[in-house]
């Protein structure tokens, strides 16, 4: 595999030599100090380019960087449709095992790449002089954010709604629709609320990663222990039981912050987990 500066020598040299090629920034956890640095980090790369369209009507270029076993331009996808704008990006996995991400952004638009929502952004080339204050990139975009009286409402709400299409999808033996639910809607909503706590305990001044990556280091051995057995889904019992374990962990940590905010948790609780154990008779 060949190294971070070997990499970085590619992506640099490349920049210096194309003149098309104004700015190189770099995003992603490699600009990040609190992440541990490791063989499986992309390099998250973006060329701020002058003639952009010369670019992508050949993409002979990015042979440059290494021998792919996989190349995914998601802009140019039909079944999930492009989302940037005019920005375009190359994910490009090579035979070695590194990953670049290298997205394209037309020159006019450095301005709202500069202002954009990644305070992990780091300049590394800028041939023109065109940026005055370079940012200091730092992860307080992805720190968890302390929710509105509003936002606890409705991750409840969400939550306990949709206990019962889990419920309905059990009780029919719709296991994939159960299933699907509980993996989409129902744990979403568990882990948001289990974020806000982290956030709490932590003072809002951390990110717990994408996914959720980092979850296990800011929860106790018994609740990570709890959210582990939700993840046996491989029968209509598992699922019924994953559910319940789910609710109950929901309900703790609701109440408990709840009682940290000063805001009002929902009476329907109660009242929705009897519904749940009268729906699961159903399934007996």
């Amino acid at each position: 595999m060949r190294s971070e500066q070997e990499i970085m020598s590619l992506v640099m040299d490349f920049a210096e030599m194309d003149e098309r090629v104004r700015v190189v920034g770099m995003n992603g956890s490699r600009t990040n100090d609190r992440v541990k640095k490791d063989l499986f980090q992309d390099y998250d790369i973006v060329y701020i380019v002058k003639d952009m369209s010369s670019f992508i009507r050949n993409k002979d270029w990015i042979d440059y960087f290494g021998k792919r076993l996989i190349l995914q331009t998601p802009e140019a996808m039909t079944l999930y449709p492009a989302t940037l704008g005019n920005w375009f990006s190359y994910l490009m996995l090579f035979e070695d095992g590194n990953r670049i991400d290298l997205m394209l952004i037309p020159l006019e638009e450095l301005d709202a790449y500069l202002g954009g929502d990644d305070s992990l952004t780091k300049i590394l080339l800028d041939k023109d002089d065109r940026i005055r204050e370079k940012p200091i990139p730092n992860d307080r975009d992805y720190h968890v954010k302390k929710p509105s009286a509003a936002e606890f409402d409705d991750c409840c709400n969400e939550f306990w709604w949709v206990t019962t299409y889990v419920a309905k999808g059990l009780c029919r033996k719709e296991f994939l629709f159960a299933a699907d639910h509980f993996e989409k809607i129902v744990r979403k909503e568990l882990f948001r609320m289990l974020e806000w706590k982290v956030g709490v305990e932590t003072n809002f001044q951390l990110s717990v990663g994408k996914s959720h990556k980092y979850l296990d280091k800011y929860v106790s051995k018994d609740v990570w222990n709890r959210i582990l057995t939700t993840y046996k889904l491989d029968s209509i019992t598992a699922c019924w039981d994953a559910l319940y374990i789910a609710i109950q962990l929901f309900r703790e940590t609701s109440i408990e912050l709840a009682k940290n905010f000063g805001y009002h948790y929902p009476d329907y609780d109660e009242k929705m987990s009897g519904y749940l154990i009268e729906l699961q008779k159903f399934d007996s």
